[in-house]
């Protein structure tokens, strides 16, 4: 596949199981892990490869064991980007922005009427725009963002909750000296942050690596329960 960074590295085949299900949380197809009667919403918002992708989906079942009610809706709408995709074409269709409105806010607020009371939100590559776009009009108590695209400095001066970055040392488009920025421009707004950058790590880290390489494997889970404890501390 070509194209940016974000776009290489298409999810690999998982040897893992889910334990979710999908259903329909307002007008989309969302897995869904976790008990049904939770309190605590957490959404995590997929990558330019869709909410299909399964070691995504066992992110979401790793953050519903620890007590959250997890969803990852369509926010694609049945359509993810796949090796015969242009990304400047698919990205017209997909605007982060447009997602909010139409997806994200709807998802929201179908949680709230089935009777959530707090809700964190995680996004991935393209997600993290979708997530920081919620935070940046505290729609979501708290947010996490890993190996974010699309995201701008600006953006993250507009944050108004707390909020993870999740980075890799070898990120091409957000590489460690923006993530730098993005840190210090958290502290100056004295907004709550944990950031951490990854080394030795590629972006898609988290939700696309190779289950036999035990050092690829290592790296995921360490993010992964770095996720989970933030929402911890905060939801």
């Amino acid at each position: 596949m070509s194209g940016p960074e974000c776009c290489r590295n298409p999810p690999v085949i998982s040897k893992g199981e889910e334990s979710g299900e999908v259903l329909q949380i307002a007008s989309l197809s969302s897995y869904v892990s976790g008990k049904l009667d939770s309190k605590i919403a957490v959404i995590l918002v997929s990558d330019v490869f869709g909410y299909e992708a399964p070691k995504l989906r066992q992110v979401a079942d790793k953050v519903a064991s620890a007590g959250y009610y997890a969803l990852v809706p369509d926010f694609l709408n049945g359509d993810p980007m796949t090796a015969e995709t242009k990304i400047d074409d698919w990205i017209i269709n997909h605007e982060p922005e447009q997602a909010v409105v139409e997806y994200a806010r709807p998802v929201i607020q179908a949680l709230k009427d089935k009777g959530i009371t707090k809700v964190g939100a995680a996004g991935f590559c393209w997600g993290a725009k979708v997530v920081v776009e919620l935070a940046k009009d505290a729609e979501i108590q708290v947010a996490a963002i890993l190996h974010p695209t699309y995201v701008t400095l600006d953006d993250i001066k507009g944050i108004k909750v707390p909020i993870a970055i999740l980075s890799a040392e070898l990120d091409e488009m957000n590489p460690p000296e923006l993530i730098k920025e993005y840190e210090a421009a958290l502290a100056a707004n004295k907004v709550e942050h944990f950031v951490k950058i990854y080394p030795g790590v590629n972006h898609g880290w988290t939700s696309r690596y190779n289950d036999d390489d035990a050092a690829e494997v290592k790296n995921a889970e360490e993010a992964q329960q770095d996720l989970v404890d933030w929402f911890k501390k905060y939801l």
